[in-house]
């Protein structure tokens, strides 16, 4: 997480904008009117990092995720509500891994399983922004969200056993955030990072009630950090 932190302030800081002139007491004030239209529309590009969080029947060793970065693309709908309110439709491409490590293995092709997933997320989200300071402008953002697994294997009839790890095609989320608003001279450019989670259990489990994969899991739901770099 600390890393997609980073990557969003670094890439801030390194903006082509008059930086300074952002925060003078009168700056020159770009896209007078970029917020007053009832409808716009924009696209993002960004990164995430994806983790799972367990509930166990019994209290045995954990299972250990390992998390990397992945990659998000994907448009915007925005639909002013006042000033301050705005109500987006986020569609998008995410795609992440996760290696999953199951204690109590000697052979790694048993151990281990790489967890890949291309979700397409429909997310629907309230957008709170403060009054506009000359070229900028914070804001908090959330709502809800639903997302396809494309790389569920839901319908597999091969299990663990058969080195298949099965997840749940549809899984519902809330999404919560932060971020600001950069109008530039020619476009508004918004870094931000957000948080995801799921709330409905995504695991398919084994054919056998007593596997030693998914046995003593009572439910699996994903936890994700997305930073997203908007263009509108």
């Amino acid at each position: 997480m600390k890393y997609l932190v980073f990557a969003v302030l670094g890439l801030a800081l390194l903006l082509p904008l008059p930086s300074a002139a952002q925060f003078n007491e009168k700056p020159i004030i770009n896209l007078e009117n970029e917020d007053k239209a009832f409808l716009n529309w924009g696209y993002y590009l960004g990164f995430n990092q994806y983790d799972f969080k367990f509930e166990y029947a019994n209290d045995l060793p954990d299972i250990l995720v390992n998390k990397t970065l992945g990659f998000n693309v994907g448009l915007i709908g925005e639909m002013r509500i006042n000033e301050f309110l705005d109500l987006r439709f986020e569609p998008g491409l995410f795609y992440t891994q996760r290696d999953l490590g199951f204690p109590g293995f000697d052979d790694a092709n048993d151990a281990i399983r790489e967890v890949r997933s291309t979700y397409i997320n429909f997310p629907l989200l309230l957008k709170v922004s403060t009054r506009r300071l000359g070229n900028w402008k914070p804001f908090i953002i959330g709502g809800v969200s639903a997302s396809m697994n494309l790389g569920s294997n839901e319908t597999a009839l091969d299990d663990n056993s058969s080195g298949t790890f099965r997840m749940k095609k549809s899984v519902f989320n809330y999404e919560l955030g932060f971020g600001i608003d950069f109008y530039t001279e020619y476009f508004k450019f918004s870094p931000s990072i957000r948080g995801v989670f799921a709330i409905n259990d995504e695991l398919v489990r084994d054919n056998d009630p007593n596997s030693p994969w998914t046995g003593n899991i009572d439910a699996m739901v994903t936890r994700g950090i997305f930073v997203n770099f908007t263009f509108e």
